[in-house]
């Protein structure tokens, strides 16, 4: 998960994805809550355009901006807190809302054209909201920040009453200097989060999978898995198999060739007991040390008989070389299958049932000689 060097996003897109839907609720709440709090203060402030044209000339001039700042960015913040906004919906919102509200602000500022230096505060201050307090991508919040400040510059320039020179140079200095550091900070904001993100992930990882296998642990099995699969069971009324593995003669494996080798057998079943089962749908567990547990939703006894002797058959014939010139070891494994189809609970079967009833078949397997599958339909 590459962090990009200028932005602070991830680069792949799907990482970034990952990251901004796991957000994605902080961010409605943090947009909702910014907007409302600018359109608080952006309208407060007509009590200064009255102090400054009058009543009626501030009616006419400056109100109907400020209203229109306080109807779009209100908007965005009501669909942010009540709508259930996309990424992308919600990026729209931030745009629309800090567009209208620079746009409006020229406004006033051309409304009021001897006050230069009260308005370069507030635009200083407007580029800080817009770089770290809306959430946005950083290019568009340095499109609008950067097209504003040029704006304001040329309406200083052209348009207004020019200042003294050394006050427009200051003037230039000051807002370029507060968008590079805006820019700046807004990209370690970005960089810090996604580390924090991908931190998280890694520990997530290393809480739920085996490090060896990649396969789910018992950890997980306990704390997620069995209590998810077995209330979704229940709901949908479906069969679910499980099936308990083992690797044959382990023991004389790690005895005849060492651990590392033996290592290399386990890592080449789970790889090709993650390459048959359907990804996403079925899960993978680590069960000890050569044994293994598939957890098959929606798979009747003879699919789950069907997928075990497929898997029996395919690791039979398969060779795991021990190093690097040898001819490779030929190896089995051992299957205990035990299925129950939920559209039939009565409340008594539970999926720890299941495991129980798996394992004592796998111990029938290998009494029976190894290499075979043994499978019930619990009723």
């Amino acid at each position: 998960m590459h962090i990009h060097y200028l932005t602070g996003e991830f680069a792949r897109s799907a990482s970034e994805t990952a990251f901004l839907s796991s957000q994605i609720d902080r961010t409605r709440a943090m947009l909702g809550f910014t907007l409302l709090f600018c359109v608080a203060f952006f309208l407060s402030f007509f009590v200064t355009d009255i102090a400054v044209l009058g009543l009626d000339t501030a009616l006419r001039d400056t109100l109907p901006a400020r209203l229109l700042v306080a109807a779009s960015a209100g908007t965005s913040a009501w669909l942010a807190y009540r709508r259930p906004l996309s990424i992308r919906a919600m990026r729209l919102a931030a745009s629309l809302s800090e567009g209208i509200a620079l746009c409006c602000f020229m406004v006033v500022a051309l409304a009021r054209p001897d006050e230069v230096h009260w308005h370069a505060m507030s635009m200083l201050i407007i580029l800080v909201v817009i770089y770290l307090y809306i959430p946005n991508r950083l290019v568009y919040a340095t499109a609008l920040g950067t097209g504003a400040t040029i704006v304001f510059l040329a309406l200083v320039t052209f348009v207004l009453p020019p200042p003294p020179v050394s006050d427009l140079l200051t003037m230039g200095m000051l807002l370029t200097m507060i968008n590079t550091f805006g820019i700046l900070a807004a990209r370690r904001y970005n960089r810090v989060a996604r580390e924090q993100f991908r931190l998280e992930l890694t520990l997530k990882q290393l809480a739920q999978r085996d490090q060896l296998t990649c396969c789910y642990n018992r950890h997980y099995l306990h704390d997620h898995l069995l209590e998810h699969e077995l209330q979704s069971a229940r709901q949908r009324q479906h069969p679910v198999s499980v099936i308990l593995c083992d690797i044959d003669h382990f023991k004389r494996i790690n005895d005849t060739f060492g651990h590392h080798e033996g290592d290399v057998v386990i890592r080449t079943f789970a790889s090709l007991l993650h390459k048959m089962v359907r990804s996403g749908v079925d899960a993978v567990v680590r069960y000890g040390g050569e044994e293994f547990l598939l957890v098959l939703p929606g798979t009747d006894l003879a699919q789950g008989a069907k997928l075990a002797e497929d898997l029996r058959a395919a690791f039979a014939a398969n060779r795991v070389a021990p190093d690097a010139d040898g001819p490779g070891l030929q190896t089995t494994a051992s299957f205990g299958l035990a299925t129950f189809d939920f559209a039939r609970d009565d409340g008594h079967i539970t999926l720890p049932d299941l495991i129980l009833t798996a394992d004592k078949l796998l111990y029938a397997a290998k009494h029976n000689g190894r290499n075979r599958v043994e499978a019930i339909a619990m009723n």
